[in-house]
């Protein structure tokens, strides 16, 4: 029996987009963004700062290398990566909500904390409410210092969150990700791109709403 609705944040309740952010980077002096961004999971730098090997000053020193520029600031370096985001619409807020009327509802995120200060945080008061307000319990990959499709996150969510795999649905718009919730015992539903989450849901034969 589903008790609880383990959502990802990026293609799943956030509109992202990282061509933009490559292309901010492009536009600052990196020859090559795609070799570190990339759709489902990042490389070298941008996975330092999401798995929390690195903190923000090392990250910046780091992009100021790639790139050779010393001149760079932290706000330009934070600004281009900021343009991975393209917000939340409201009306996922909204589903969310409803949603915590039936089940328990977390959140398991490859995120940063450049982003989630400067963008996800933001994105989430759109009703006057802060991001907690909306789930039960928050996983970011920074903090756990393991990002997915890492078996380690999922155990670390398990955890933190006290909940049972068997009786978790696991959201998230890679199928890598999937697998690997699938492989502990989640079950488990794909949002592919110009899908919503309460849609499939709503379809769902584990679900009853």
């Amino acid at each position: 029996m589903i008790k609880n609705l383990l959502f990802d944040l990026g293609g799943v309740i956030m509109n992202i987009r990282r061509e933009n952010c490559a292309d901010a980077f492009r536009e600052l002096g990196m020859a090559n963004p795609d070799d570190f961004l990339g759709e489902y999971a990042q490389a070298g730098a941008f996975a330092g700062i999401e798995d929390g090997s690195l903190t923000i000053p090392e990250f910046h020193d780091e992009i100021r290398r790639i790139i050779g520029r010393d001149d760079l600031t932290a706000e330009e370096i934070d600004r281009a990566f900021g343009k991975f985001l393209l917000g939340i619409p409201v009306h996922r807020l909204e589903e969310l909500r409803e949603l915590r009327k039936h089940y328990r509802i977390y959140l398991l995120s490859n995120t940063n904390p450049i982003m989630w200060r400067d963008g996800i945080a933001d994105a989430f008061k759109a009703e006057g409410h802060d991001a907690a307000w909306y789930f039960d319990g928050i996983v970011k990959s920074y903090e756990a210092r393991c990002m997915k499709p890492d078996a380690a996150i999922f155990r670390y969510a398990e955890d933190k969150l006290g909940i049972k795999p068997e009786e978790t649905l696991f959201l998230d718009d890679s199928q890598k990700n999937l697998d690997a919730a699938a492989a502990l015992g989640f079950h488990t539903l794909l949002v592919s791109p110009g899908q919503e989450f309460y849609t499939l849901l709503k379809e769902c034969h584990e679900i009853n709403l």
